[in-house]
């Protein structure tokens, strides 16, 4: 216990009854930080620290206005930081200080942000058969959006993709969850959420059972389907537990449970929406992303849905020829879907509005942006029933899910009882129009006619005194007073008292003044009290209505998110898919979504099906086989929106997931390499993908040795058309992987098409890269001529297309060493197959030692033995006869070795034991 008394000692008694971080305790006109606190308040948000004596010692001091608190608040959240706050109240022994809330990462409801911001749980049971059950649910405590979810016979990465979509700013982990720390590390990775330890005591079974049931009725828990799911029970007990415990009040909010099956959704895990750069670029800006291309909405809402819309892609086929029905009817009506966006643009977030109604954070001003908006509804519903395309559209449908009787009455009632503009604090006055209630407008008739006398009083001193330097004014310090010049102070009557003298003028007072203060004062008290007690009884008649206001801001926000999708068809070209069961994806002239906006696009056609179902693509560097991919997933990904897409014309059958291997930075700071990134990468997709599923693969086997690449390439596809059967683009450079075109059925080659051929050593040449993909693979990679473009220096280039050029006809490379180390110009064989320089016999008129032989032409023949030299082929037996017996034991098996008929991987393992066993030779 703390040894400080007075303010001190109540500050740090409360810090020690709470487990936040930080305390800000309210202290008459401040809310005020003390000890640590204040030192990291101070930091934290550049305030100035002074020093609070307290028990014979001093102890730092921080504080902000309480007008000001929220911004300073938010601050500190966005930091990570849990707050409370100690609000000040008055008992009969004077100042009083509790405890009031405590606001979190994922209960701050005055975040600027206007995307949604969830809290969300995540429990986990061991299931009886091996595989775990998960239990996730999530609130935006901002909307009181609740959701729940049971994964049944699910691995962590499944329930890492399922709360990844989510965002959350903050998630409780379960009791069994809390000591996995690979389960731990893996959500710090791949989401910025804090992590918070809850109550144990509220995952439990039978409580958080009853706390669910108790927010929303037992028989809307078994109507949505998770009466039965203990494990989604306990997740969203633990949450609804958190939400009450932080005292953020928005629980009255949260009145619509909505729980989703696992194949309700597309899954697109955390390396999928960062490669398809969903809302965020690879650089981690938002502009360039796909929402930031695609978002023309016209509301906070609005655009919070189109955004969870991408990340949460649907499979219910009727739904998104709903969605598309009505984007098509708004892509049609030019007139009217610009009238209904102009009227939405005057909207306020009504689901924010109605969280901070029931928390009782709400104002004035929020409750007359509530009127307002609510009173946009009938506008947007005229626009729609006056418009006979909108009408016979589910436009009209979508609209019956607000009630706009109970809006109309609801606005109709605010705007009776609020002034136009009222002002920012409830607390002084007013805020309501006259007429809305008979003794409030007594009080302020009684007000306003004493603030009238008092107005008035200077013109009748200056005619009763003879005084023309006189005025009125009101203070802090003095109250009410009568101020007159210096050169006039001489002739004041007799009732002025005096009470200060200025450098100027001097103050007084009299009799009536004073009396006449005393009633301002207690009128103003009373009215003040009376305005805001009438203002208490409305917003609770608000928060009641807040399913209302939820109902209309959702209605309003999907009709913004439908006309946004609607304005960028019309102004793109964009067309209505065709959305269909089934593995058929046919798309004729499809463009990247995002890429055609800043450059001239070349179109290009997919066509992929149960017998065309693995494309290999092949072609140059910088030849567009990424971006031909990623817009094969994100036109995919858009129709399952419910959006049209950038194509001339377009089939997309359903599928359950999209997942992508393109590219990897480093992690070296977690301990993996690119590498070992890219096969966790592979190995989720090899676990996760399903024959229902879209796979991009962009380079397998990159970021090893050749052998290794190749290997892990080609046994990779060869499980994933045969065990996974998943739709799949596979960009590879390796050729080798061309030929299961030619041996498995469903596998074909396409390739991006080049017109010329590149400079070679023998002369220039001249290339176009056509960005046009065809059947086929490719006949190379054009590396050299992408160095060359890049601006690699031209002796490497030139230096480059010779070593290329020798390589492929298996001919000797001069291995060129510095004059001034004595070096002089080797010559080296390079053997393809083992990926090694091969020893040899001095060429003439070098006299370096080691320098190699030329190498024998192999033309195919599969009697050649890798390499072997022109002085070995003379001499076979006398160069054998040299060898060590652990080499000739090896030269023994790689004779004996069938090539063709050993898997790729099996080989590597054995080139590595060959290996081993030379170096220890």
């Amino acid at each position: 216990m703390t040894e400080a008394t007075g303010i001190v000692g109540e500050f740090l008694t409360l810090k020690e009854g709470t487990d936040a971080d930080l305390l800000a305790m309210q202290c008459g006109d401040f809310y005020e930080f003390f000890a640590e606190d204040a030192e990291i308040v101070a930091d934290e948000l550049d305030l100035k620290v002074s020093q609070k004596s307290s028990h014979g010692s001093s102890y730092p001091m921080a504080g902000v206005p309480v007008d000001d608190l929220t911004p300073y608040v938010s601050a500190l959240v966005e930091r990570g930081y849990r707050v409370a706050i100690a609000d000040q109240h008055e008992t009969e022994n004077g100042h009083a200080r509790e405890i009031t809330r405590v606001v979190t990462p994922g209960t701050h409801l005055e975040t600027g942000d206007e995307s949604a911001q969830y809290l969300a749980a995540v429990v986990r049971e061991a299931g009886r058969d091996g595989g775990d059950t998960y239990g996730i649910a999530a609130t935006d405590v901002t909307t009181g959006q609740f959701q729940v979810t049971e994964l049944d016979d699910a691995d962590a990465g499944e329930a890492l993709t399922e709360l990844y979509t989510f965002g959350p700013a903050e998630i409780l982990p379960g009791p069994e969850l809390r000591n996995d720390d690979a389960f731990l590390d893996r959500l710090r990775e791949r989401t910025d959420a804090a992590l918070t330890l809850h109550d144990s005591a509220s995952f439990e079974p039978g409580r958080a059972s009853h706390t669910v049931r108790e927010q929303f009725g037992s028989e809307t828990v078994d109507s949505v389907g998770i009466g039965d799911q203990d494990v989604a029970l306990r997740a969203a007990g633990a949450v609804l537990s958190y939400v009450d415990d932080t005292g953020v009040g928005t629980l009255a909010a949260v009145t619509r449970l909505q729980a989703y099956g696992e194949r309700d959704h597309v899954d697109l895990d955390a390396t999928t929406q960062r490669n398809l750069e969903l809302t965020e670029t690879m650089q981690g800006d938002s502009s360039g992303s796909l929402f930031d291309t695609i978002d023309h909405t016209v509301t906070a809402a609005g655009g919070r849905l189109l955004q969870q819309w991408l990340q949460r892609p649907r499979r219910n086929r009727a739904e998104l020829q709903r969605r598309q029905a009505c984007v098509a009817a708004l892509s049609e009506a030019a007139m009217a879907r610009e009238r209904i966006r102009e009227t939405l643009s005057d909207a306020y977030d009504l689901e924010r509005l109605a969280a901070r109604a029931t928390s009782g954070s709400a104002d004035a001003r929020d409750l007359r942006a509530v009127q307002e908006t609510l009173a946009l509804l009938g506008q947007v519903a005229d626009a729609v029933t006056e418009t006979e395309r909108l009408a016979e559209s589910p436009l009209a449908e979508a609209l019956d899910g607000a009630d706009r009787e109970a809006a109309d009455a609801l606005a109709a009632e605010l705007d009776r009882a609020l002034v136009a503009d009222p002002p920012g604090t409830v607390r002084q006055g007013g805020l309501f129009k006259r007429g809305y209630d008979d003794d409030l407008d007594e009080i302020i008739d009684e007000h306003e006619a004493a603030l009238e006398w008092l107005e008035t009083l200077p013109d009748r001193e200056k005619e009763r005194t003879g005084i023309t330097h006189l005025s009125v004014d009101r203070n802090k310090t003095d109250g009410y007073y009568i101020q007159v010049g210096k050169s006039e102070t001489g002739t004041v009557p007799d009732d002025y008292q005096h009470i200060k003298t200025l450098k100027n003028s001097k103050r007084y007072t009299t009799p009536e003044l004073d009396e006449k203060e005393r009633d301002v004062l207690r009128l103003e008290e009373r009215r003040h009290d009376m305005e805001y007690e009438r203002f208490q009884e409305l917003r609770e008649r608000v928060a009641q209505r807040a399913t209302l206001l939820q109902d209309v801001g959702r209605t309003l926000a999907e009709l913004d998110a439908f006309a946004s999708l609607a304005v960028h068809a019309v102004e793109n070209d964009w067309t209505r898919p065709a959305v269909v069961d089934g593995n058929e994806l046919s798309i004729e002239a499809g463009r990247h979504p995002v890429v055609e906006q800043t450059t001239e696009f070349v179109p290009n056609d997919l066509y992929m099906d149960d017998e065309r179902q693995f494309l290999i693509v092949t072609g140059p560097n910088m030849s567009g086989k990424s971006t031909y991919m990623r817009q094969a997933a994100l036109i995919t990904l858009l129709a399952q929106v419910g959006s049209f897409v950038p194509a001339r014309s377009a089939t997309v059958g359903l599928v359950d997931g999209i997942f992508t291997r393109v590219g990897a930075l480093d992690e070296l700071a977690q301990g993996r390499s690119t590498f070992m990134v890219e096969m966790q990468e592979l190995s989720n997709i090899l676990h996760s993908a399903t024959d229902e599923s879209l796979v991009i693969l962009d380079e397998v086997g990159r970021g090893t040795a050749t052998f290794d690449g190749i290997s892990i390439a080609w046994a990779a596809t060869e499980y994933i058309v045969n065990s996974v059967r998943s739709k799949t683009l596979f960009a590879t450079h390796y050729h080798e992987l061309t030929a299961l075109g030619e041996e498995l059925p469903t596998v074909e080659n396409v390739h991006v098409a080049v017109d010329g051929e590149p400079r070679s050593a023998e002369g220039d040449g001249d290339v176009t890269f056509l960005r046009t993909v065809r059947d086929g693979p490719t006949d190379r990679s054009y590396g050299v001529h992408v160095a060359d473009l890049a601006g690699v220096p031209e002796p490497v280039v030139d230096r480059s297309h010779e070593v290329l050029d020798r390589l492929r006809d298996d001919k000797a490379i001069e291995v060129r060493g510095s004059e001034g180390d004595g070096g002089g110009t080797t010559q080296a064989v390079f053997d393809l197959e083992s990926g090694q320089f091969r020893d040899g016999v001095a060429q003439s008129g070098d006299t370096t030692a080691g320098s190699a032989a030329e190498p024998v032409a192999t033309d195919g023949d599969p009697e050649h033995v890798p390499g072997e030299t022109a002085a070995d082929a003379v001499d076979g037996d006398a160069a054998t006869a040299s060898l060590d017996p652990e080499t000739e034991a090896v030269l023994s098996e790689l004779t004996e070795l069938d090539v063709n008929e050993t898997p790729p991987v099996e080989l590597m393992a054995k080139v590595q034991e060959w290996q081993a066993e030379l170096d220890d030779a």
